[in-house]
This record gives structure tokens, sequence and C-alpha cells, in this order.
């Protein structure tokens, strides 16, 4: 079979590229070559994160890769078998964990049994997911689609370091659920996580709590709020860090998130705020899910058997290119339509592939 040809610098343009296509390759059981990878980011080309992330899934599914070394600018993959098993992955420095669980969820669902996977690397990092909007925000929506994974934390890791862990075990799936989320029913809770570990003082995370509950209150006077406070010990973590995940739950279940990580030079009330200002902003949108939800699922609507509903906010440039490669190599078909009377909120919709793992029995 030829290989698809895939424009790495394409919209986002970034790692999300290389996530999706390497984990659809498997799937669809078609040769993939990724070109121009990261052409316009200041360091174009694979990174360790990347080239981790393309590696477990070819071995996962026994692929094989050529041009996988770090700064390479065109990818070549070969698909296999997806075999139950343990496997490892490790970013070998901060890079995202949850970017691992990301490529590899997909390719696990679909393999002939029960996979247990170790991840190491950051657990908590900037322009990736931390690992506790993982399982507070995209893992209970996974089960809408029939997905059951659990992933618990072994020891969180900091910037610069790395050196968090996960124990992943994903039960493999006959075929994907269809989803609709299109009622965002109205705010009944908020709850959240402010934490610091190592030598940083547990008044970073108080002030971090009490910041975004005030905002969040002033907002949504008659809505309970808490925001736990949270000082990782050193068995807990590897490494200094601070951040806050705030969540918000509606009364048709759906959970949108806002968060933030603390850095040198800024201020707790500043990372809070900003927290809690997105937060306020998603639900404002309303929509069923967040900015940084709406993009996860599209690889599952894709392959998912029957049509698919979502409702969302403003329609992310890491959205429009998970579609485009959703399209380009599983051939789903999606619609974005602007939704009447809501501003800035759009239903997108896909009829699925259905797809069947053939490894299981009926």
């Amino acid at each position: 079979m030829a290989a698809v040809v895939i424009d790495g610098a394409l919209l986002e343009g970034g790692g999300q590229i290389l996530r999706m296509s390497t984990a659809l390759s498997c799937l669809t059981k078609q040769p993939i070559t990724i070109n121009n990878i990261r052409a316009n980011r200041s360091k174009p080309g694979l990174r360790p994160q990347h080239l981790s992330g393309i590696k477990l899934v070819g071995n996962l599914c026994k692929g094989k890769l050529r041009g996988d070394e770090v700064g390479s600018s065109c990818v070549s993959f070969s698909p296999g078998h997806t075999s139950k098993g343990t496997y490892e992955a490790d970013t070998k420095t901060a890079g995202s964990i949850c970017l691992l669980l990301q490529v590899s969820l997909p390719v696990m669902l679909f393999a002939d049994g029960s996979i247990q996977a170790t991840f190491k690397g950051g657990t908590n990092a900037e322009f990736a997911p931390q690992i506790d909007y993982s399982l507070m925000v995209f893992q209970p929506i996974a089960k809408r689609f029939g997905i059951n994974f659990e992933a618990d934390i072994i020891r969180r890791g900091y910037y610069p370091k790395g050196g968090g862990s996960i124990a992943v075990v994903c039960e493999p799936i006959k075929c994907v659920k269809p989803l609709s989320l299109t009622d965002p029913g109205h705010l009944v809770g908020i709850s959240g996580r402010a934490f610091v570990a190592g030598v940083l003082p547990t008044r970073i995370a108080d002030t971090m709590s009490k910041t975004a509950t005030s905002i969040l209150k002033k907002r949504f006077p008659n809505i309970p709020v808490n925001i736990d406070v949270v000082h990782e010990t050193e068995q807990d973590a590897l490494g200094n860090g601070t951040g806050i995940i705030i969540v918000a739950e509606t009364s048709t279940g759906c959970l949108l998130g806002g968060s933030g990580l603390g850095k040198r030079g800024i201020q707790a009330e500043k990372v809070a705020s900003d927290a809690a200002e997105s937060l306020i902003a998603e639900i404002q949108h309303g929509g069923c899910v967040d900015e940084y939800l709406q993009d996860q699922l599209i690889i599952f609507m894709a392959l998912a058997e029957g049509q698919s509903r979502l409702l969302c906010g403003p329609i992310s440039l890491h959205t429009q290119t998970a579609i485009h490669i959703a399209e380009q190599l599983t051939k789903a078909k999606f619609t974005v339509t602007p939704v009447s009377g809501k501003e800035a909120c759009f239903m997108i919709e896909c009829q699925g592939i259905g797809l069947q793992n053939t490894a299981l029995q009926s």
C-alpha cells in the first residue's frame, strides 16, 4: 500500500499532527510519511517529547519507523499488529506524560487484549494537559465513548527534570460508541486542586485556592466552590512545582476545566486568576466541553460507530487540525456549524467509520 503523505506544517503544525497520524496509521493499517515536521516552530523537527510518543505507538503495534531521531523533519511509519502486554515509554525529560497517554490510548483500545503501560516524564507540563485534567475531565467523558482505562499516579514530576510516572491499564473494546454532548445544562459545582511540591511553601497553594475561589464565587455566588490545598511530599513528587486545576460540573454531566502552572517571577494570584477567568470564559461560551477537550475527542468521534455530536465554544486551531487529519486518514466526515442564537458556539458533527476490533471475539 502506498504511504499517505501528510504535511506536518499544516494548520497547528505541531506535535498533534504526529500523534494523531501515527495512531490512526496503526488503526487503519495505512503506512504514512509525515513531511515538514514542525517546520514553523523556532526549533523545527522532532523533539524528544514527540519522538518518545511515536516510538511508543511503534512499539504498541510492532510498526516500522524511519527518520525517528531528534531534529528529523520527515518520518515514515508502517504499522503492524497491536498486541496485549506490558509497555513502557519515557520522555527522559519533563516532557508530558499526558501526551504519551493521548497518542497511545486509541491504539491500546484496539489491541487483542489488556495492556499495562508505564509512562515517565512530566505530570504537569506546559503546553499540555496536566495529569489532573486528564483524570478529572478527559477520563469521565471518555467513558461515554465506552472507553475504560485506569491511570494511577505513581509519582509526580516537574520541570526541568521530570521524573514523574503513571501506571495505565487499558481494556480493549470491540468498537467506540458514538457520543452526543449537546446539552450544557446548568452549573452545579466547581472543584479543584491547588498544589505545591518540593521546597515551595504551602502558602502558595493556599493563595491560589483563595484567589480562584474568590473570583469564582463573585461570578457564581450560588454555586459551591471547593479547591483543595495540597503539599506534595518528596515521596509523591520529584522536583519543585506549583499549579492549579479547576473543574466545573453541570447538571447534564458536562465537565469544563481551567488550569495554570506556576513559574519563577509569576505571582500565585496571577496563576490562579488566569485559571479562574479561563474557566469562566468556557462556561460563558455555553458549550459542553472546553477548548482543551474538544480536539482530544475528534479522533474518537471519527472511529465511533454512528453519528457523534459535540456542542463547543470557539473552534480552536488544534481542533481544526485534528479534524483535517482524521478526515484524511479515516475518511470520516465532519461538519462544523455555528449555533443560531449562541454567539461563538458551534456544533461539531461526525459520521464515524465504526472501526471494529477484529482481534476480539464477537
